[in-house]
């Protein structure tokens, strides 16, 4: 039975790893899911996630987002701040940042950490999600909230890292490594999702980082 791509809806194709198990691959937008019987469970989700040493207190991890705001934030933003950091993990450093560095008035959403959904009947200037749409199992769904809670001319800022549409490179990918990770964009995996969500690409470096903007 053909597996349509999440994203466009073009029949995709199948590859596999001997470990990680069946990818789907979509030739048309770029988009890759993991095959739903080779997703880990939700528990075993929190404990990958709950494994990572994440810390204000860490100046490495610090300068990690303060590179991605300085690229993909900052130069799009407005004199309007307010903001969402959805997936914000279990110490929200990023908005932190944000809010005691650049004056942002911050939410957090996390499914595990806080779980609360602020955002409800709220719309924002700025959306951040840092590696947060690989564990997306449906990303349209994300997508059209994101759209949805965005001011017009609002951001959504985005950090995930791309793959280079070549199979053989996927299968050896670091990135696949993360039982979590089950879905997988390309450049063009973004430009696709934009035009469906009548945003615009505002910035991308090609390799992880990728701003949209709300169209009026």
């Amino acid at each position: 039975m053909s597996t349509l791509c999440k994203v466009c809806s073009t029949v995709t194709r199948a590859i596999h790893h001997r470990t990680f198990g069946m990818y789907h691959v979509c030739d048309y937008c770029g988009f890759i899911s993991k095959d739903k019987s080779d997703h880990v469970s939700t528990s075993a989700q929190q404990t990958i996630y709950d494994s990572h040493n994440n810390s204000i207190e860490d100046p490495v991890y610090v300068e990690y987002f303060n590179n991605f705001l300085k690229e993909a934030v900052l130069p799009s933003s407005t004199n309007s701040k307010s903001g969402l950091d959805f997936g914000s993990g279990p110490s929200p450093v990023l908005a932190q940042i944000l809010s005691d560095t650049y004056g942002y008035n911050m939410d957090i959403y996390d499914l595990f950490y806080s779980p609360q959904k602020s955002y409800l009947n709220k719309t924002y200037d700025l959306i951040t999600a840092t590696e947060v749409v690989e564990h997306l199992e449906n990303p349209l769904d994300y997508f059209t909230l994101f759209r949805e809670h965005l001011n017009e001319k609002g951001i959504l800022a985005i950090m995930t890292h791309f793959h280079n549409n070549h199979d053989e490179d996927f299968l050896k990918w670091h990135y696949i490594r993360d039982r979590s990770h089950i879905s997988f964009y390309c450049e063009r995996t973004f430009e696709v999702i934009a035009e469906k969500m009548k945003m615009k690409v505002v910035y991308t470096n090609h390799k992880k980082f990728i701003t949209f903007e709300k169209a009026i």
